[in-house]
């Protein structure tokens, strides 16, 4: 039966040769009964560390962590009905597929009549009935991972983790296993707690996204939000690909003006704006806003120096004329080649502005959107 977690102001220590090492740093986090929540983040932020708390496999140096109703920062991994799939397949070389899935089952009592029926239920769900009396070597590295999910699933947990389950695993796999888990926990009663650093994997299957930050909280918010809204510069760059371009900009204002201009992009600010109140801003801008050519508010040129062709849309990267990295996404670059100077436009709405420290002080789209709906007045 699934079940929330409640993960109150834990912190995980680890000292090696005598030096203090925090992985996770005063971590509070809920998460909903039911739901499909994914960890992300860069490697060493934390997000495993948590995992293996929330598996008991680790104990938190100070703070709380509650199933339900239940404190659980004590208890062993086997008083939790919690169930965990690895990044590694771990599966016994010399026990049939319906062995492995079965072997939980096994251990706990649960007698062969009720074991074989839950196994063959499990192997249905997953699409791998046809295998159930092969050895793991006889298996394509995809089979592998859905035996392993089925020694999860097959339990019935309460809370099911999954610690980079795909990483190992070819393109074409990662996105056929995508559907399956999404499929599965449609299906299943189950809280999913799902790590991973691949951030499609997080934004395409999650109902909310955890990102990470040195063992931080950067965001928690569902997969659109976390793209559209993002908090600061990090989370901007770190979600959505290619990551946000981000500028340097010096506030200017006089006669009644603020424009924000850095490289060779200058953005005035609409008039009813409050002044900013910083010399230096960063302009964020993500590559899938802008537009080929100057129909939009705001207009520059780059000078292209690559450009890869994803099927429908291509994505380019360029330099702006002081030399910063800038990258485009667009369908409309068929003509365009290296060393081209290509122009490029966007709106306000576009944009997000974060102060120096990086944090986030305004949303476009969120202007725009106040704008349009604010009341004209009326006519005499």
């Amino acid at each position: 039966m699934a079940t929330k977690i409640h993960i109150e102001s834990v912190t995980k220590e680890f000292r090696t040769l005598g030096n203090t090492h925090v992985a996770v740093d005063d971590l509070t986090l809920d998460i909903p009964e039911g739901s499909f929540t994914t960890f992300v983040g860069p490697s060493g932020c934390g997000k495993t560390t948590t995992l293996r708390m929330l598996a008991g496999l680790e104990t938190p140096t100070s703070g709380s962590i509650q199933f339900g109703e239940t404190d659980v920062t004590d208890l062993p991994p086997q008083e939790r009905n919690v169930s965990m799939v690895f990044q590694s397949i771990a599966l016994y070389p010399h026990m049939s597929v319906r062995e492995n899935i079965g072997y939980g089952l096994k251990i706990h009592g649960v007698p062969t009549a009720e074991r074989n029926e839950r196994i063959d239920e499990a192997a249905e769900v997953l699409q791998i009935e046809e295998q159930l009396e092969k050895m793991p070597a006889e298996l394509s590295g995809g089979q592998q991972q859905r035996v392993a999910l089925g020694g999860a699933f097959v339990q019935d947990p309460d809370v099911l983790l999954l610690d980079e389950p795909m990483s190992d695993l070819d393109a074409k796999l990662k996105s056929d296993l995508r559907v399956e888990i999404q499929r599965l926990h449609q299906e299943l009663d189950t809280t999913v707690v799902y790590v991973t650093h691949d951030q499609t994997e997080a934004m395409t299957m999650s109902d909310q996204v955890v990102l990470l930050r040195e063992g931080e909280l950067a965001q928690v918010d569902p997969p659109k939000q976390l793209f559209d809204y993002p908090n600061s510069d990090y989370v901007a760059q770190f979600i959505g690909m290619p990551s946000t371009n981000v500028i340097d900009c010096t506030v200017e204002t006089g006669g009644g003006t603020t424009v924000l201009s850095g490289s060779d992009i200058s953005v005035p600010l609409p008039a009813d704006i409050e002044t900013i109140q910083s010399e230096h801003v960063k302009l964020g801008i993500r590559p899938q806003y802008l537009d080929v050519g100057t129909t939009g508010d705001y207009s520059f040129s780059l000078d292209v120096e690559v450009i890869e062709t994803l099927g429908t849309e291509s994505v380019v990267h360029g330099r702006l004329d002081d030399g910063s990295k800038f990258d485009v996404v667009s369908a409309n670059v068929d003509a365009v080649s290296a060393g081209d100077q290509l122009d490029v436009s966007f709106d306000f709405s576009d944009v997000f502005i974060f102060d120096q420290a990086g944090e986030t002080i305004l949303f476009g789209a969120e202007h725009t959107k106040e704008a349009e709906s604010a009341p004209t007045g009326s006519s005499q």
